[in-house]
């Protein structure tokens, strides 16, 4: 039997569209700044990425500015803003934020001046959904875009931060959506592309990808697509509940993504978890996957009130839109088999 992915929310494999449309893009040869009829194709090309990405996350009259991914984006929107967060917001936040808001139990997030707020719309560790208030200065939709219902103009904030791999997409390519008329310094500067607010020839290639990605992640969306993913994950978290009592699902009972599901098994450390299931021929986290390689208790748990066991021993099964029933009961059976043996040895 061929290896299982279950690690969506790291990343995606890339949607047939947008590799169709990379490929197209492949033959345009031309720079988007250059005025001849060969830049103005890839110009074409660009703009047409553009109004995909707007279109799909809802963000008409707003500004889509193209980036390398969400974490410059974070960058372009939070450095030297002086905005706080809590310490369950992404490494890519956190670096530029003062994570001072407390978080209770549950993973929401106690804010008090939303116009001074960088705040996670969805977490990718626990995938728990948060209650935002209106006006929030930076919303990070990484996690959220293509898999909830959500659009910019919903969300009332200043900027959000999106990223195409989480979608099907390209890696290395994002966006920083803003409220037409936002006053926004360049960090990288030059040719003034993106209308002056992140200079450099645009990945042309990739932004065809994007583009097509997030047209096709909000087709499925629309065709019910999560929610059988929904009804999978629900599977794997009653398989799993059922049999190892001791094991903590974490967010269970409260709005989470419709394809994470984290659980923490005090004692099993959680970088061994993934370790053995990966032998076993599937792909699953332990925190995020820009920190999960670094053996530490993971911070989202131990903002949210868990001890430092219960969080080292936290693990993440992100599903995608190609899992199917079976992967997901032969993950279980196979991780409460493992898990029994570690329980036997410790006894």
């Amino acid at each position: 039997m061929g290896r299982v992915y279950l690690d969506h929310n790291a990343t995606t494999p890339l949607r047939p569209e947008a590799r169709a449309a990379m490929i197209a893009a492949m033959d345009v040869v031309g720079n988007p700044s250059s005025v001849h009829a060969e830049g103005r194709a890839a110009k074409g090309l660009v703009e047409r990425a553009r109004a995909q990405v707007a279109q799909a996350f809802g963000a008409d009259g707003a500004d889509v500015v193209f980036v390398s991914g969400a974490t410059e984006a974070a960058a372009l929107a939070c450095a030297g803003r002086g905005l706080v967060g809590a310490a369950i917001e992404h490494d890519a936040v956190r670096a530029w934020i003062d994570p001072v808001l407390p978080v209770d139990a549950a993973g929401q997030v106690s804010v008090t001046a939303p116009e001074n707020t960088a705040l996670q719309l969805a977490n990718s560790e626990t995938g728990i959904v948060q209650d935002l208030p209106p006006g929030v200065a930076v919303v990070d939709a990484t996690q959220a875009f293509g898999k909830l219902p959500v659009a910019f103009n919903w969300l009332g904030c200043e900027m959000a931060l999106i990223s195409a791999h989480k979608l099907g997409g390209p890696k290395g390519v994002g966006a920083l959506v803003m409220r037409r008329g936002t006053d926004l310094a360049a960090q990288i500067r030059g040719g003034g592309q993106e209308m002056g607010r992140r200079s450099g020839t645009e990945n042309v290639i990739g932004l065809a990808g994007f583009g097509a990605a997030a047209e096709a992640a909000v087709r499925d969306l629309e065709a019910g697509v999560w929610a059988r993913v929904e009804e999978f994950r629900n599977i794997l978290d009653s398989a799993i509940e059922a049999r190892a009592k001791e094991t903590i699902l974490v967010g269970k009972g409260g709005k989470r993504l419709p394809n994470t599901s984290c659980f923490a098994t005090p004692g099993w450390k959680g970088e061994t978890q993934v370790m053995q299931m990966d032998l076993a021929g599937f792909a699953i986290s332990a925190g995020s996957a820009c920190s999960s390689g670094k053996v530490k208790a993971s911070a989202v748990l131990t903002a949210m009130g868990f001890d430092t066991a219960t969080a080292s021993s936290a693990i993440r099964v992100s599903l995608g839109p190609q899992t199917t029933e079976d992967d997901v009961m032969r993950f279980a059976e196979t991780w409460l088999t493992k898990w029994e043996k570690h329980r036997a040895r410790a006894a």
